[in-house]
This record gives structure tokens, sequence and C-alpha cells, in this order.
């Protein structure tokens, strides 16, 4: 997927293409689990307004789904699990399958990048 400078580059160059074709042309396209095409509108002009310097609001930071605060503490659930919420792994852009070493101290718990150094 192109950003920046290369993005608005390609968007010039395309000049009047579809919108379909300058979405896909700019790389902004998943593949379904039916195999089809999903073309990624919205990324695709986010990255847009950030190329051109325009930025909506403060990106999300802090807020979680339905635009409610973030509350910054976690709850142990019935069955023993803690979790830690999609608001959150997004701020930090976390991916499925990232792996952290689990650092159990006095009453907390650190959760280290693997192959990170630890922080004191």
């Amino acid at each position: 997927m192109l950003t920046g400078s290369e993005l608005l580059a390609k968007v010039k160059e395309l000049g009047d293409a579809s919108k379909s074709d300058l979405v896909r042309s700019c790389g902004y396209v998943s593949t379904k689990k039916d195999g089809s095409e999903r073309l990624n509108f919205t990324a695709f002009y986010e990255a847009l307004l950030d190329a051109k310097g325009l930025s909506l609001g403060n990106d999300g930071a802090g807020r979680g789904k339905g635009g409610r605060k973030l509350s910054y503490t976690a709850t142990v659930q019935g069955n023993g699990n803690l979790l830690v919420g999609k608001a959150y792994t997004a701020m930090l852009d976390l991916k499925p399958g990232d792996e952290f070493e689990i650092k159990l101290g006095r009453k907390q718990i650190k959760l280290i990048p693997s192959g990170a150094v630890e922080e004191d």
C-alpha cells in the first residue's frame, strides 16, 4: 500500500481513473475468505488525508469502540483469563501472532515483546 508522497504521486499520475481503479492501483486491496478481492476505500482515504497533512481528530487515541474513552483497567474474567481489548492492541499496532514474554512481579504483570529488551 502506497503512503505519503508516493501515494500523492500515484493519484496525480492516474488522474481520471475510476475510484475503484485508483484504490486498487495504490495497493489498498485485500482478499476475502471466498477468494474475491475487497477494496479498502476507508484505509485509502485515511492514507490520502495523512499524505496531505490533514488529520481527523486524534486518530482515536484513548478511545475504544463507539468512541468511548478507554478506562486503562482490566478485570479478571470468571474463567481466570485476563483480557486486553482490541482498542489497546490497535493503539500499539499489534497483529495476530505477536508474541510476548510474561514477567510476574509483586502484584504486577509485564508483557514484553519477544526479542525486546526489558525496560525498568
